[in-house]
């Protein structure tokens, strides 16, 4: 049996609640349910359970310290067709840092290396048709967005599983962040 796995930071229902507030009328824009807010460290894809285990005991052995991060302004994927509108991240350099060693642990673990630079977002809405004229003026409204700092003390390992609604994401490991900063 394989498993749909990526591994994130969850974001605080505070801030989801402020993340909500961006849904705007942006033709063709299928926005995103708060369960599904998250910011993606690693998307792994399909793997089949014992690379899971693998990848779970790479993981586990990361050690960092917990952040604080903010989330500011919006973006989106796709250019002169989008794909995905975005709040981007307001981070200091320990975010890129738990990122790349995430990265090199599901190398360890045998998965191949991820081809895209890491970019810090959390997912929006899907764009089916959305003109870049439409991105524009909702990312022209979002601009000014930002949320209070929160604390990032733990990410997480999560399945993605196909359900009649969409997606449905499954918590399957926590890792804390308890290292010393420094």
């Amino acid at each position: 049996m394989s498993l749909r796995l990526f591994i994130a930071i969850p974001i605080p229902e505070d801030i989801t609640e402020r993340l909500m507030t961006l849904e705007s009328d942006v033709p063709g824009a299928a926005w995103r349910l708060p369960e599904h807010f998250h910011l993606t460290l690693r998307f792994l894809g399909e793997i089949d359970e014992a690379m899971a285990r693998d990848v779970d005991d790479e993981l586990g052995r990361i050690v960092a310290a917990p952040f604080e991060i903010a989330l500011a302004g919006a973006g989106s994927f796709g250019g002169k067709e989008p794909t995905a509108l975005w709040a981007g991240v307001d981070a200091p350099p320990e975010l890129a840092r738990l990122a790349a060693s995430c990265e090199s642990a599901v190398r360890r673990a045998g998965i191949a290396p991820e081809p895209r630079k890491f970019k810090p977002h959390v997912t929006l809405a899907y764009c089916y048709g959305t003109l870049d004229f439409d991105a524009a003026n909702f990312l022209q409204g979002a601009a000014e967005f930002r949320t209070d700092r929160f604390w990032v003390d733990h990410f997480c390992m999560y399945s993605s599983r196909a359900a009649k609604a969409g997606s449905r994401y499954v918590e399957e490991a926590v890792y804390p962040l308890t290292g010393v900063s420094g």
